[in-house]
């Protein structure tokens, strides 16, 4: 029997998109049953992630759920927008430099996170998490973040006992109970939200150094995969054009994120992709079987989608921005990521959407193997 998996990758505001995507398969698929087997998410990929789970089987209501999260998110719900809230981070920025880098009393990050921890606790829920794995419904989940003592990338999965971790270069995964604390650190920015201690080592986003962000899946048993990116593939080969001065701070800034989220994204489906022409080349000389796979991403540029949002931010922190060039032609990339705006993230869900739909026939052939896990074929 087929066991599908999906995973959800980072990108910050723009994992919104996701949920568009989801929204249409939920709509294209003829019942209501969850199809994933195995759910992964990283970075704000997480967050649907463990959002998709918390319903178990019921796929509609569970996507239902988190577009509505999303649609009324704010920026204060993620991270403080007020005065004071920027004023204090920007201090311990400062007492770090002092005291060589690092603050002894509170991690180090320019805006505080705390209300996104407060959100989790108020709109996810772990035990209907857990309930749906122990019923069946779920094999496993999964949320990858980056170790910053071990440089490891760590995805930290909740599944049947039976379901072991493993170890590769750089890449590890660990049975656990999940909770929001994983949520948080697989979604904290660099150097943008504090990094969370886990045990005995304090993590931050999972797609730094994820090298290989399709593996969680396949080490967890899925052999169909669903792959939702979150960046048009032209904001990735922009035109070179004449540059009269150089870039701003939000300039550089976006560039390293798109760095951090994307890169390895499309090297590891390359890796993939060639994996299954070797395999196919050589059926019945080898018991490994290609992996199906099918990607969906944005249309249309993020970024330019963005520009048309710097405005709904609060005024405090549209004035942090303005002072990188976040606002600017070529800085809205950094604000993509960070601009937490229900006008913004609700018409990313609707370019999901519409992005889904658009993929019906692909994605019908693609779950054409799709068995309930009551149904007659899970026999």
């Amino acid at each position: 029997m087929a066991k599908y998996g999906v995973v959800l990758t980072g990108g910050g505001a723009r994992a919104a998109y996701q949920v568009g995507v989801l929204k249409a398969i939920g709509d294209v698929l003829p019942d209501n049953w969850n199809p994933f087997r195995i759910i992964c998410g990283t970075s704000a990929g997480a967050i649907n992630a463990v959002a998709l789970a918390g319903s178990g089987d019921h796929f509609k209501e569970s996507t239902a759920r988190t577009e509505e999260i999303w649609r009324d998110v704010h920026v204060d719900k993620v991270f403080r927008a007020d005065l004071w809230g920027i004023v204090r981070c920007l201090f311990h920025w400062a007492r770090a430099l002092m005291q060589g880098g690092f603050d002894h009393d509170h991690p180090v990050s320019l805006l505080d996170n705390r209300p996104l921890g407060d959100l989790l606790l108020r709109e996810i829920s772990f035990e209907r998490l857990t309930r749906a794995i122990t019923q069946g419904y779920i094999d496993a989940v999964s949320i990858t973040a980056c170790g910053y003592n071990s440089g490891d990338s760590v995805s930290f999965f909740q599944g049947a006992p039976s379901m072991l971790g493993w170890r590769r270069a750089n890449r590890v995964g660990v049975p656990v109970k999940l909770n929001h604390n994983h949520v948080l650190a697989s979604s904290a920015i660099p150097t943008i939200f504090a990094p969370v201690k886990i045990h005995r080592e304090f993590f931050g986003d999972g797609a730094i150094r994820q090298l290989a962000p399709l593996s969680s899946a396949l080490h967890l048993g899925a052999d169909r995969v669903l792959i939702v990116g979150v960046t048009n593939k032209a904001e990735l080969m922009p035109e070179r054009e004449r540059s009269e001065h150089p870039p701003t701070i939000a300039q550089i800034v976006g560039h390293l994120f798109n760095a951090i989220f994307l890169d390895s994204l499309d090297a590891d489906i390359e890796h993939m992709h060639r994996v299954n022409n070797l395999l196919n080349d050589y059926v019945g000389l080898s018991t490994l079987k290609p992996i199906k796979t099918l990607e969906i991403a944005p249309s249309e540029p993020i970024d330019q989608l963005a520009s048309r949002h710097v405005a709904d931010l609060p005024r405090h922190v549209k004035r942090l921005f303005g002072s990188v060039g976040a606002g600017k032609q070529g800085g809205s990339s950094m604000a993509s990521y960070l601009l937490f705006e229900g006008g913004f993230c609700g018409d990313l869900i609707d370019l999901g959407y519409k992005d889904g739909m658009a993929k019906r026939e692909e994605i019908l052939s693609f779950f054409a193997d799709f068995c309930p896990p009551k149904g007659p074929c899970a026999d």
